[in-house]
């Protein structure tokens, strides 16, 4: 499942436990990723799933369920 390798690689990249990860969790708010970690987050997810994200689209992606979702939505296309 696209979530499941997005918490993993999250919990890879931010360095904390996966099982503590869940569509609900917040990149910013609750994994406190700074601006750094969002645009290596991206460039990870990127590579990982063969997609582009443009900045425009990426600041709507607050949550680890948000993120999901368009992955999802991209790699239909």
């Amino acid at each position: 499942m696209v979530i499941d390798r997005i918490i993993t690689l999250l919990a890879e990249q931010l360095n904390v436990d996966k099982s503590t990860l869940n569509k609900d969790t917040r990149i910013i708010e609750d994994l406190h990723a700074d601006s750094l970690d969002v645009v290596e987050m991206l460039i990870a997810l990127e590579d990982e799933f063969q997609i582009s994200v443009p900045d425009e689209d990426a600041k709507d992606l607050t949550t680890i369920g948000k993120l999901a979702e368009y992955v999802e939505t991209k790699t239909q296309q």
